[in-house]
């Protein structure tokens, strides 16, 4: 069941959210949030933007969030968005389902446009993002440095 995130959600979420940080580049933070930043930006981003969980019997097996894509006020109508979900729910169509929730939450709060920041490799995000209509619009290279080398960022970009 997808559904939006409450705080009481902020631990499952931080779970997922763990070895995608501490293992890997796919995310370019470089210390894990506990429970309690996850769920401040649970109640930040669920205000301004929207963010869904999927629940899979009482387990948070995924999440996605939309939050703001630049500061400047010409560009209050973009947003990012972002989406993990928990490898040992993988291939279940858990992030369709996630996004399919997400972008038109995103589309009645007046969003224009979504962009999608994928660290590269990452065939499946590349993958899914492509089956939910985003667009490659470039590729920032060399734009991060994690676990010892530089990373690659794709931008994506659906028009909601």
């Amino acid at each position: 069941m997808i559904r939006p995130a409450t705080a009481g959600d902020a631990a499952g979420c931080a779970a997922i959210y763990a070895p995608f940080v501490r293992d890997t580049w796919v995310s370019f933070e470089t210390e894990v949030p506990d429970a309690a930043e996850m769920a401040r930006r649970i109640s930040a981003n669920s205000a301004s933007h929207g963010w869904v969980v999927a629940d899979v019997g009482g387990t948070i097996a995924g999440y996605a969030y939309g939050s703001a894509h630049r500061t400047r006020a010409a560009y209050a109508s973009s947003c990012d968005v972002a989406i993990y979900v928990d490898p040992a729910y993988g291939r279940r169509g858990i992030g369709r389902a996630l996004y399919a929730q997400l972008l038109p939450i995103l589309a009645e709060r007046g969003f224009h446009a979504a962009f999608a920041g994928i660290a590269q490799p990452n065939e499946s995000s590349v993958a899914l993002h492509e089956a939910m209509a985003f667009e490659p619009v470039g590729i920032y290279r060399e734009v991060g440095w994690k676990l010892g080398a530089w990373r690659d960022v794709s931008w994506w970009q659906r028009l909601l």
